[in-house]
């Protein structure tokens, strides 16, 4: 496996918002060997992701903002979805990002899955709630994908917030933010793969 790589993917329409300050928190205590990319998804759209598998291949993007996010992505061992909790689960544009995996599943000379089989996937989010289980469809969403993926899973880094800054005075949160990344993070797995509840 290379040096380690984090790909930081902000997924909220408000820059430095309450997720990405505490993803920020968390990166401060990555190695300084470490690479970061931090890369904002409002700031670098994808299109709408057109569903092509029942007509033809998707053309690998060479440039633009798919281009630069597709090869970010290839080029990291460790992705962190930064993103709050909107409708009780993932933002607007992490759902367009986690879409176009779709087709980038079905792109030649890629071999998505393979090349991100074993990579870890990591997820960061404010809510306003205190009650954590309203992000249980947020945790699922990036469980399943790298459990389909065949990604190892390093779970979500939960915090409380809405106003601006309001994560800040998460006193667990930033705690938890201190040893996030240093956990041992497992391959995911379904929950009909392994036998426990869902």
């Amino acid at each position: 496996m290379p040096n380690r790589r984090f790909l930081f993917l902000l997924g909220s329409s408000r820059s430095e918002g309450n997720s990405e300050l505490l993803a920020r928190r968390a990166a401060e205590q990555l190695p300084a060997e470490v690479e970061q990319e931090w890369i904002s998804l409002t700031e670098h759209p994808l299109p709408e992701f057109a569903d092509l598998r029942h007509d033809t291949d998707h053309v690998r993007p060479t440039g633009g903002d798919a281009g630069l996010l597709l090869d970010a992505t290839l080029a990291a061992t460790d992705l962190v979805i930064v993103s709050p909790l909107y409708w009780y689960s993932v933002s607007a544009p992490t759902k367009r990002y986690l879409d176009h995996w779709s087709g980038w599943l079905r792109t030649p000379d890629i071999r998505f899955r393979d090349t991100m089989a074993g990579r870890t996937l990591w997820g960061v989010t404010a809510l306003a709630h205190e009650e954590f289980e309203v992000a249980d469809p947020l945790y699922g969403t990036l469980h399943h994908t790298a459990a389909y993926m065949r990604m190892r899973f390093g779970g979500v880094l939960l915090g409380n917030g809405s106003k601006p800054g309001d994560v800040l005075a998460d006193t667990a949160a930033l705690a938890q933010a201190k040893t996030f990344f240093a956990r041992e993070a497992p391959v995911a797995r379904f929950p009909y793969e392994t036998g426990e509840p869902a």
